[in-house]
C-alpha cells in the first residue's frame, strides 16, 4: 500500500517501491493480504491518495506496531534470567534472532508511520482554517455542555490521583524488591 506513495527526496535507507510491492510492510513476513482487504490501486491510477486512505494505512501500521511490541514482551517474559541455570546456546540464539527481527520490523514500521504522518498532516499545517459560521446555542445546551465539561475535569482529576497512587505503589514495590536482593 505504501508502494503507491511517491518517494520524497532525501529518504535514503527506505525500502524502494519495488521492494515494497513484493511484500506490503504492514503485513508480517510470509503473510498474504486477506480477502477482506481492498486491492491496491494501480500505481499510475491515483496520483494523489486520499488522506482517509492514508489514515487507514496508518491505523493498520499502529496495530502492527502494537502486535510486534506485544510479541517482544512475550519473548522477553519467556526468557529466564541468569540464575545459575544454563540455557542451551541454540535457544538463546533463536530468541535473540527473533528479538532482532522484531526490532528491525518495528524500526521499519515506525519509519512508515512517520512517512504517513508527514503525508497526512503536514500539508494541512500551513493552510488557513476556513471560518465556519456557528449559530448561537440555547442556554440549555450551553449549560449541559458546561456540566459535561465539569464532569470530564473531575474524572480527569480522579484519574490523575489514581495514576499518582499507582506510580507511588510501583515505586514502593520496586524499592522493596531491590532491597530484598
Amino acid at each position: 500500500m505504501a508502494a503507491s506513495l511517491p518517494q520524497k527526496p532525501g529518504m535514503a535507507g527506505m525500502p524502494s517501491q519495488q521492494q515494497q510491492q513484493q511484500q506490503p510492510p504492514h503485513l508480517p513476513p510470509g503473510a498474504a493480504p486477506g480477502a477482506g482487504q481492498q486491492p491496491m490501486p494501480p500505481q499510475g491510477a491515483l496520483r494523489e491518495i486520499s488522506p482517509v486512505f492514508l489514515c487507514r494505512i496508518g491505523q493498520e501500521t499502529v496495530q502492527d506496531i502494537v502486535t510486534r511490541t506485544m510479541e517482544i514482551f512475550q519473548i522477553t517474559r519467556a526468557t529466564q534470567l541468569p540464575n545459575g541455570v544454563t540455557q542451551s546456546q541454540a535457544t538463546y540464539q533463536d530468541r535473540f534472532g527473533k528479538l532482532q527481527e522484531h526490532l528491525r520490523q518495528l524500526t521499519l514500521l515506525f519509519k512508515k508511520l512517520r512517512l504517513l504522518y508527514e503525508r497526512c498532516l503536514v500539508p494541512y499545517a500551513g493552510e488557513e482554517l476556513v471560518s465556519v459560521r456557528v449559530e448561537p446555542c440555547s442556554p440549555a445546551v450551553i449549560q449541559e455542555r458546561n456540566e459535561v465539561l465539569e464532569k470530564v475535569r473531575q474524572k480527569n482529576q480522579e484519574m490523575k490521583v489514581l495514576m499518582d497512587q499507582m506510580r507511588n505503589l510501583l515505586w514502593d514495590v520496586n524499592a522493596m524488591l531491590t532491597l530484598r536482593k
